[in-house]
């Protein structure tokens, strides 16, 4: 059989290698084997993509492999399960695409990943490198990018393809010319960052914070730690972690590394950066080496994912100003900390809300300095997958957001209805309404309400779970400001 493209020889991977890597079966009598992209969702597929249908609690894309073949699939993975009970079906589909190679798997899931970590190992050379932690994950990630740039040639995940499935489909994308591979890596459920590590098999690991983000699957943070160690599982001795100095699960975390250690954060002996100012809505202004620097994102929380991606850099040999001008190229990113200016400064931080970084919202928001005749509005929606945790965590977020020197206060969503109630009990001279749906027509109700109280130079605060899509509310009150979400 034919293991090369027929017309320009660059699949991604021999299908010896697929069969090895996945041990897997090929049922088909294709005379040629070729895939260029690989994708999970038929709607992303183009000529040829090797498709992998996932098999979900309330979905099987299997059922999606005809309209994979029709938009151009190549290759396809099917679960052995799947093609056992309904052999017939499958055996039909192969004489009516006798281009299209079938190979039958144990698990798609699993196949996905152990073929991706089939594809890394074509570059032995790629310095890798994961970042994970609780929140900011994206944004060190992001800033990490911009400065390693300055030096190296990098492929990172876009946007937060940092899952199960996201980081496989993500290192697909890796090419010859690419010398870092940095990728975002997250979890949600027990030995997910294991297998996602296997995956990528990081040298080089930066952990942001151990929170409560997921809470409600793992149980505790220290689940949450353990499960974020596992990143480290391939150091074999040469690795490097790069953990913050004022987690308190920092020692347990370097405690998991057969490697080095190095720290970053206040109290971080040898570190480069000096903090100089917090320039409010414009970042903060701090120090690399004795040159200055703003970065563009405010907030403290932003200024230590900078100094996350500051050590990283300076473990790989970038100088003071190559990491300056890195810093200096960093672009906002969207709906996280995102300043917007028009009628109204809208703060959009509606991609990911915990516990942990809806107080550092918070916190920050109630810091701003304002004139006397402008007023701050928190527009807050429901913090997800918090499980038995979501009644205290949202009671705590309202009695917060009572403290937090607002004028109004708007709570979306079901669980923040228990935000609310806390927030009314704090009695602080804030007005409170709570919403709980999160359809258009509760978007509309908080724009009227938004209409009716604010004055044009206030301060908004948009903050929820990218789950409640809150940030439409944007784009209602200002459809200037509006733009497409990664």
């Amino acid at each position: 059989m034919n293991n090369l493209c027929d017309d320009n020889k660059n699949s991604l991977l021999t299908l010896e290698d697929v069969l090895a890597a996945v041990n897997g079966t090929c049922v088909s009598k294709t005379q040629g084997f070729c895939f260029t992209s690989v994708a999970t969702d038929s709607r992303n597929v183009t000529e040829k993509t090797l498709f992998v249908p996932l098999i979900g609690e309330n979905q099987d894309g299997h059922k999606y492999i005809p309209q994979a073949i029709e938009k151009g699939a190549s290759v396809v993975f099917v679960c052995g399960k799947n093609y056992k009970s309904d052999k017939k079906t499958y055996d039909d589909l192969e004489e009516k695409n006798p281009s299209v190679s079938f190979i039958i798997v144990n698990n798609t899931l699993a196949a996905l990943q152990e073929a991706a970590a089939k594809y890394v190992e074509k570059f032995p050379r790629l310095i890798r490198i994961g970042v994970t932690g609780s929140s900011g994950k994206t944004t060190t990630k992001e800033i990490a990018a911009s400065i390693l740039s300055q030096k190296y040639n990098v492929i990172t995940n876009k946007g937060n393809l940092n899952s199960e499935t996201g980081v496989p489909l993500s290192v697909f994308n890796i090419r010859a010319e690419n010398q870092i591979g940095l990728f975002e890596m997250g979890m949600n459920r027990k030995n997910e960052m294991a297998e996602t590590a296997s995956v990528l098999k990081p040298q080089y690991a930066v952990v942001t914070n151990i929170g409560t983000a997921h809470i409600g699957i793992l149980g505790s943070r220290e689940n949450i730690a353990l499960e974020k160690s596992n990143i480290f599982n391939y150091f074999n001795g040469k690795g490097v972690a790069v953990l913050p100095c004022d987690d308190d699960f920092t020692k347990f975390l370097a405690s998991k590394v057969n490697g080095k250690t190095v720290y970053y954060g206040e109290g971080a002996r040898n570190s480069i950066v000096k903090f100089v100012k917090d320039k409010g809505l414009e970042g903060t202004e701090f120090t690399v080496g004795g040159i200055s620097v703003t970065l563009p994102l405010p907030g403290k929380y932003n200024f230590k994912n900078a100094e996350a991606a500051v050590a990283l850099a300076g473990m790989l040999g970038l100088s003071p100003a190559e990491i300056v001008n890195g810093i200096k190229k960093m672009k906002p990113l969207f709906g996280r900390s995102e300043v917007l200016h028009g009628k109204y400064t809208i703060i959009q931080d509606c991609y990911n809300a915990n516990p942990d970084s809806m107080e550092k919202s918070i916190d920050f928001c109630s810091s701003c300095s304002v004139s006397a005749s402008q007023k701050r509005v928190y527009i807050l929606g429901d913090m997800l997958e918090l499980g038995e945790d979501s009644k205290e965590a949202h009671h705590n977020v309202g009695v917060m957001a009572a403290h937090g020197n607002a004028s109004l206060l708007i709570f979306i969503g079901k669980e923040m209805e228990e935000a609310a109630k806390a927030a009314k009990t704090e009695n602080c001279g804030a007005v409170v309404i709570q919403i709980s749906e999160k359809d258009e027509e509760a978007m509309y109700k908080v724009v009227d309400a938004l209409h009716a109280f604010a004055h044009q130079g206030d301060l908004i605060l948009i903050k929820g779970s990218r789950g409640m899509g809150l940030e439409r509310i944007t784009a209602m009150i200002d459809p200037s400001l509006a733009r497409e979400g990664e």
